[in-house]
């Protein structure tokens, strides 16, 4: 009673506990007055500590009397009443969880205690331990088992223990709740969420109430750390695999409360979460492709790339183990990357882009993403099937429009520019070789090269395009040919520079007849026009340069040609050695000239060579009056053949058609009988189609045969074989070889003796007067003799 006295219990100045009131808009404690205050009243205790000590929370629970018993709002009940509990008894009753209001109080109570005891409790420990050295140590006592058993007998065994109830668990108040969180154990957290939530569900499906609002406060927080731990969890090397496997567990125990919850109150935590990789996949592709540290799309997307195959690596390896199997979380990752790209490639492509932009970004869309980023991963995997496109139809259409139209136009001006450039230096006395073939394929070929790796349709689009230019630019270089060629001031230049320009100019062919015939395969079938008229215009280029290099050697040739089948030339190779060593040294400078059209320039050489050698032998330059002089005729014919098939041959002329001309015509020549001649016409008119009758009766001319019916048995073979099937059409122009061979009309000798005054003709000095020319009759009437008349 003394210490109750001491401690102002019974005074009237000191309030009971059951009648303090408490006032919700008050602290309950602000009627009490505090312990400085009683410390003029108080005295010592009886044990001698000082009144001045301040009293704790758990010394006033230990003492009876002070029951603090101030409830919500109205005086404490009986100690048995539910309703009536105390505050103290709220806080430490077991079972019950504490709310955060009663948290916070007991968070303010707890801050009291730890100021006024330090000096009296150090003073009483250091007294306490002196105490204990001087008494030395406790003695044993003997249990009371010992001392009921005799000395000498086994002590009894012990009575099994009793298990003890297990204690029940306490719940957690919510900011132990939040304190979970913040320590990242979220799956834990959740379950607490889930049990306060379970708790009052009235309260939380409508929204209101204090439990309801600190239920959406925890949410708030759980997914606010939840969705940090996506965007940690991508970064090299982030949070451990422990924390991705609670954000698991947390997703899975939310979608089965959701499901207990119902469709109306779900929280839908998983959509959540694949919004929130998505948003992570965002930020992170943003970071990586920021425009002012990579410059042009192509570094952008360089980087992308490698952003995405650096995420894409810790996900498989990582990330989407980690997770529970029945999340999908590869899928998810998988997904959300690919939105996000495709809303960044879609911004990109609305921008206006220069063409090589244009270019790296199909070729990105087309080959880089599917084969080294979606070649990683496993799209079987996918539920809903196959990701969606990163750029829609129209787009990748509008962005094919605007580089067919952009390299149209680029590369019109630049064929124009390099001709242009090249054209003024023809005519320059220093003119180095030429690379405008060279030149125009690198322009064209940057483009066709890259559109069909990009798409097979948009290699097809492209190559249409470069052709089209192509035939364009051929055209615009087939006329400058041809006013370079027909200038007169041209031809001034020295034979050997004018040589070597028009060998640089046919040169050029080759190259641009196999570009324009590569774009017509790759091509659709609308670029055949195109390509027509490209071989047009590289034909016709050909052709004339061939015509001038021709005429400029048979320019020199033709005094060599000259001399043939004349009686000199029956004595000496004089005149055929100066062909054959002109033409073997201007092979020299024919060889720098490219193989195909060097293989069309010999060949018509050749042809036109073998043309001018028969050409004077078909004009009667030469007559044979008899089997001696036919015979020496013919054998000459055909020592200057082989001569000139060995000079061909050297020169890699593929025209061995022409090798037999030669020789065919002396076996006509020698020959003697008329079945033998028949045959030997029949051959030549075989091999050589363009033959006509008045060639053959001119090559009987040559020979002598003056009988009507012979010479009628063999032109009838020549009617026959030219009017028969096939006979009748012509040769094309690199077949054709008598067609270029004119012949006078043809003329008939009678054998009369005429007479020039008293002197019969065969005694003048002009044999050939006693020839006479016939005129032409139709081919079904014979020639009558003047027997028949």
């Amino acid at each position: 009673m003394p210490i109750l006295k001491s401690l102002g219990v019974g005074d009237p100045k000191v309030p009971r506990a059951g009648t303090l009131p408490l006032r919700s808009s008050r602290n309950p404690f602000e009627d009490v007055p505090t312990l400085e205050e009683e410390a003029g009243e108080l005295g010592t205790l009886p044990n001698g500590t000082s009144c001045r000590r301040r009293a704790t929370l758990e010394k006033l629970a230990g003492l009876a009397p002070f029951r603090l018993g101030w409830t919500s709002g109205r005086r404490a009940g009986s100690p048995g009443d539910g309703q009536g509990r105390s505050f103290l008894g709220r806080v430490l009753a077991p079972g019950l969880r504490r709310s955060s209001a009663d948290f916070g109080l007991l968070t303010r109570f707890q801050g009291f205690r730890t100021h006024g005891d330090e000096e009296s409790t150090g003073e009483a420990a250091r007294r306490l331990a002196f105490l204990k050295l001087g008494r030395g140590p406790k003695p044993r006592r003997a249990s009371l088992a010992e001392r009921l058993v005799p000395a000498g007998e086994a002590a009894p065994e012990p009575p099994p223990k009793v298990p003890e109830p297990p204690k029940m668990k306490e719940p957690l108040s919510v900011l132990e709740i939040l304190s979970l969180i913040q320590r990242r154990e979220l799956a834990r957290a959740d379950e607490h969420i889930l049990e306060l939530e379970a708790e009052a569900p009235a309260e939380a499906e409508a929204g209101a109430g204090r439990r309801a609002r600190d239920v959406a406060l925890l949410y708030e927080a759980l997914q606010r750390e939840l969705w940090a731990l996506v965007r940690e969890a991508l970064a090299a090397p982030g949070p451990g695999v422990d924390a991705v496997a609670q954000l698991g567990r947390v997703l899975l125990q939310e979608e089965a409360a959701d499901a207990r919850r119902g469709p109306g109150a779900a929280r839908k935590l998983r959509a959540r979460w694949a919004e929130a990789v998505a948003r992570a996949a965002r930020e992170r592709l943003e970071e990586a492709a920021a425009p002012g540290a990579r410059g042009a799309l192509a570094g952008q997307l360089e980087a992308l790339r490698a952003r995405l195959l650096e995420d894409v690596a810790a996900v498989r390896g990582r990330l989407a183990p980690a997770y529970p199997a029945g999340l999908r979380a590869g899928a998810v990752y998988l997904r959300g990357y690919h939105e996000a790209l495709a809303e960044w490639l879609g911004a990109a492509a609305r921008r206006r882009l220069p063409l090589a932009d244009r270019y790296a970004l199909l070729h990105w869309h087309h080959q880089v993403y599917p084969r080294e980023i979606l070649g990683l991963v496993d799209l079987v995997a996918l539920e809903n099937g196959e990701l969606g496109p990163l750029l829609s139809a129209g787009t990748l259409r509008g962005l094919e429009d605007e580089c067919v139209t952009d390299v149209k136009a680029q590369t019109r001006a630049a064929l124009l520019r390099v001709l242009q450039e090249d054209e003024e230096q023809w005519g320059s006395i220093d003119y180095r070789p030429s690379n405008l073939a060279q030149d125009v394929c690198e322009l064209l070929e940057e483009h066709t090269e890259r559109a069909p790796h990009i798409s097979q349709e948009f290699g097809e689009r492209m190559a249409h395009c470069c052709l089209g230019g192509l035939a364009e630019f051929l055209q615009s270089f087939q006329q400058r040919v041809e006013r370079f060629h027909d200038n007169p001031g041209i031809r001034e230049l020295p034979s050997d520079t004018y040589i070597s320009r028009t060998i640089s100019l046919v040169n050029c062919g080759p190259p641009l007849r196999s570009l324009a015939e590569r774009l017509a395969r790759v091509g659709p079938p609308e670029s055949e026009p195109a390509r027509e008229a490209s071989a047009i215009a590289l034909d016709r280029v050909t052709r004339l340069c061939h015509r001038v290099l021709s005429e400029l050697l048979f320019q020199e040739l033709q005094p060599h040609f000259n001399k043939l089948m004349r009686r000199r030339w029956l004595n000496s190779s004089e005149a055929l050695d100066g062909v054959v060593g002109t033409l073997g040294a201007q092979a020299l400078a024919l060889r720098r000239m490219q193989d195909e059209p060097y293989q069309v320039l010999v060949a018509e050489l050749h042809r036109r060579a073998l043309v001018e050698y028969v050409r004077p032998l078909l004009r009667g330059r030469l007559r044979c009056r008899s089997a001696r002089t036919r015979s020496r005729v013919a054998g000459r014919l055909r020592e200057d053949a082989a001569q000139l098939q060995r000079l061909f041959r050297r020169l890699e002329s593929q025209a061995s058609w022409l090798d037999q001309v030669v020789p065919h015509l002396a076996e006509i020549l020698q020959l003697e009988d008329t079945p033998s001649i028949q045959v030997e016409v029949g051959v030549l008119v075989r091999d050589y189609p363009d033959i006509r009758r008045k060639h053959v009766a001119a090559l009987l001319d040559i020979r002598g045969l003056r009988n009507p019916a012979a010479r009628q048995e063999i032109l009838a073979v020549a009617r026959d074989l030219e009017l028969s099937e096939g006979g009748a059409l012509s040769p094309p122009r690199d077949r054709a070889f008598f067609a270029d061979i004119p012949v006078p009309r043809s003329s008939f000798c009678l054998g009369l003796p005429l007479f020039w005054g008293r002197l019969p003709v065969s005694r003048l000095a002009r044999p050939s007067l006693a020839c006479l020319p016939l005129r032409p009759r139709p081919p079904s009437t014979p020639v009558r003799s003047r027997a028949e008349r």
